[in-house]
């Protein structure tokens, strides 16, 4: 087993690492004082894969679970579908003791953490991500939120998770293209703070898309230790947490322009990272080389680099509304090379309007 500690003062947890770690899950919680209720927060999915796994080691722990599966997807990011968890936790007489795990990716992880930090003022949450974007990325650092219809992750908290699970073993069940999509957030830590990750990654693309274990167990442990320094600088971004963003911005507006179905969360990151390279090169910041070596990687990932058919204007009209708009402004992360990214609101309408003629 490989730890990660995420080091909050209070709030502190840590990453389990470990192949077959869904087996565990119980084990683990029972050294945290938990109540014996728990409510597992799955999707339709993932369910009949793990959730049989994961509630009988709880049972075996002496925690009495109860499991609602959700409809897969980014609709289910949404006040509708928080309020049935809402309903199934108060049905199921959770108190203040009692946890709530997420088991799925970060749909679900969003969904069940942004439930956990409302009900009761704030119930134990547990992450078991099992898709490579959740295990990379979502599932660490406690930002939880739903959908609103005017845009993504508007309405949600930052609350941390009592301990995350990861268990490399399950990305055998994930698809392709879910694979791909946690890819995007890794090679995202290799651009913001780690030039010699992403040579790592440059060398063993070929493996990663074969899901090499050892190579795939590294780059989670990797990817977590990244996003874990960088949270305990920085918990609810005020500052250096932003450089997370880099590819959101334009990538939110993607996947919201597409109603969340064409582009999923990895491709819009993805174009979004392209983007903000370009506007990087744009402004001076970096030369081109670093934007050529950023491209062809995600290329041989196979991620896209472009939104063919969608309109430059409609794309803007998400970009300011989105979360990290200050004062008007966007706040963009861009790239001065590779392992190093600054923040940034001197970018000018015309700059943004180019690139995204160039990337749809």
């Amino acid at each position: 087993m490989a730890e990660v500690n995420v080091n909050l003062d209070a709030h502190s947890y840590t990453i389990h690492i470990t192949t077959g770690g869904i087996s565990r899950v119980g084990e683990l919680m029972s050294k945290l004082s938990l109540g014996n209720k728990i409510l597992i927060v799955t999707d339709d999915n993932v369910c009949p894969l793990y959730a049989a796994t994961l509630s009988g080691s709880l049972v075996a722990a002496g925690f009495k679970p109860t499991v609602l599966a959700v409809t897969p997807g980014e609709s289910s990011k949404s006040l509708t579908t928080a309020n049935t968890v809402f309903t199934e936790a108060i049905a199921s007489g959770l108190d203040r003791k009692s946890a709530i795990i997420a088991l799925g990716g970060g749909v679900v992880g969003d969904l069940a953490g942004f439930v956990a930090a409302s009900y009761l003022r704030g119930v134990p949450f547990i992450q078991v991500p099992t898709t490579l974007l959740a295990q990379v990325d979502s599932s660490v650092g406690g930002k939880t939120a739903v959908n609103h219809e005017l845009g993504k992750n508007l309405i949600g908290a930052f609350y941390q998770p009592r301990m995350v699970a990861i268990d490399p073993q399950v990305l055998d069940t994930l698809n392709d293209r879910e694979l791909k999509a946690g890819l995007a957030e890794v090679v995202k830590y290799g651009v913001i703070a780690d030039s010699d990750f992403f040579t790592y990654l440059q060398d063993n693309a070929s493996a990663l898309l074969a899901r090499d274990p050892v190579v795939l167990t590294h780059v989670i442990g990797k990817c977590c230790q990244i996003k874990a320094n960088i949270v305990a600088q920085d918990e609810r971004e005020s500052s250096l947490r932003m450089i997370l963003n880099f590819g959101h911005t334009i990538g939110h507006a993607i996947e919201a322009e597409g109603g969340y179905s064409e582009y999923n969360h990895g491709e819009g990151v993805a174009i979004g990272m392209h983007a903000a390279a370009l506007i990087s090169q744009h402004a001076g910041l970096c030369e081109q080389s670093q934007v050529t070596a950023l491209k062809k990687l995600l290329n041989r990932l196979d991620l896209p680099l472009t939104a063919p058919g969608y309109h430059p204007k409609e794309l803007v009209r998400y970009l300011v509304r989105d979360k990290k708009v200050l004062n008007g402004k966007v706040n963009w992360v861009l790239m001065s090379q590779i392992g190093h990214v600054e923040i940034t609101h001197e970018i000018t309408e015309d700059t943004i309007a180019a690139v995204l003629e160039q990337v749809t």
